[in-house]
């Protein structure tokens, strides 16, 4: 990769896969009719307005406008007005934008994969994050009388910390819907939380050979038919294997279910989790679910770092497009990590790209001389919340 003289936006760029990105553009037809600002053009102003932390459209437009003469080097094209921005977000088909980050996606598990986990196996967490909309500006996102919202639905891998599956839907789709969406892996684990109780779909994922860990309702009458040794001082208070009580209950879910008790002494809070793996010791169950909460934590960073709250469009197209772009930042910058083999957090790289973006400076000195400590000291600020 030659990056004598590139600005440092360029040198990002060299990570994506624009061939295959042509392929996608030709098979929905994206560049039909366009003379100047095609798909990639408009791509990279959005990976572009992305990094640069614009609030709206026409601060992007600005910030492009004070550089224009740098736009060619850049790859933005001829020319960025705002209303062929608008345009382009407003008719281009979103799907562009989400196959191609759908392969980011699968390129950065790939490369971040290990097996460092104490759980063996693929480990997923699925939650939702809603973005609140003005219903005057966003017609087409209906939530309530005076208020208009969507939902995220995501499957993030706990092991590579990458998105491994987003489904965007208004914000008054239930989470359970979303559910019957999830591209289940046999022999996977799958952690919800207990807004997801809902056993005939529970029961899918057993019988597709997948794993569940789900924090119970407290109305859950549960028949125990063993009971199984456990060591308090881990937490466990009780580890127990039966069958749900109830007509429906049990015949939305009639096989065995795993019901153990843990006990979290910093927050003096008891918790009960079900699942169908019957093998993990308890002590795993409960490790499990704590980690569900890093796509908490995923929600709040890319809300606080990446532009999925101010939205340069007001039409459903414009909203996906901007969503995706964000998720292909965030791969993007998971794959430079990784192949520059960059020892910083995402949150630091993507802090020190945005003010360098227009810097020649080779990517990996830009990392040269940063302090680990006072990452590692912010990392831990971050992560310091409550893990159930």
């Amino acid at each position: 990769m030659m990056i004598q003289g590139k600005y440092v936006f360029a040198q990002l760029i060299e990570f994506l896969p624009s061939r295959f990105f042509d392929g996608i553009v030709e098979k929905y037809k994206g560049n039909r009719y366009v003379k100047h600002f095609t798909c990639w053009n408009q791509l990279l102003v959005m990976i572009f307005g992305q990094l640069s932390n614009r609030d709206s459209l026409r601060e992007l437009i600005i910030s492009l406008d004070a550089h224009s003469q740098k736009s060619y080097h850049l790859g933005f094209g001829k020319s960025v007005t705002r209303s062929n921005l608008a345009k382009a977000n407003e008719s281009r088909d979103y799907r562009i934008f989400e196959e191609l980050a759908y392969y980011l996606i699968g390129n950065a598990r790939k490369k971040l994969s290990n097996d460092n986990f104490e759980v063996k196996g693929k480990v997923y967490a699925f939650d939702s994050t809603t973005i609140d909309l003005c219903l005057s500006l966003f017609w087409w996102a209906n939530f309530r009388k005076t208020k208009g919202g969507i939902k995220i639905h995501t499957l993030y891998d706990i092991t590579t910390q990458i998105p491994a599956f987003v489904h965007i839907t208004d914000a008054k789709v239930h989470d359970v819907k979303a559910m019957d969406l999830i591209p289940y892996e046999s022999g996977a684990y799958y952690i919800f939380d207990r807004g997801y109780v809902d056993f005939e779909r529970l029961y899918r994922i057993t019988q597709l050979g997948s794993y569940f860990v789900i924090r119970s309702k407290k109305n859950m009458q549960f028949e125990c038919s063993e009971y199984r040794p456990v060591n308090a001082s881990t937490g466990v208070m009780s580890d127990q294997v039966g069958v749900l009580i109830g007509f429906y209950t049990l015949k939305h879910y009639p096989k065995k279910l795993r019901k153990v008790v843990f006990y979290d002494a910093e927050m003096d809070r008891t918790f009960i989790f079900l699942s169908n793996n019957l093998e993990l010791p308890p002590e795993q169950i409960a490790l499990l679910y704590k980690n569900r909460w890093q796509i908490e934590l995923f929600f709040k960073w890319i809300k606080q770092h990446l532009k999925i709250k101010s939205f340069w469009g007001t039409t459903e197209n414009a909203v996906r497009i901007q969503i995706y772009t964000a998720i292909i930042t965030y791969c993007m910058v998971a794959i430079v990590c990784h192949d520059l083999k960059l020892d910083h957090s995402t949150y630091e790289i993507l802090t020190v790209l945005g003010i360098s973006l227009l810097d020649k400076t080779p990517i990996k000195e830009l990392f040269s001389k940063i302090d680990n400590n006072d990452v590692k000291e912010l990392n831990c600020n971050q992560l310091s919340l409550n893990l159930f």
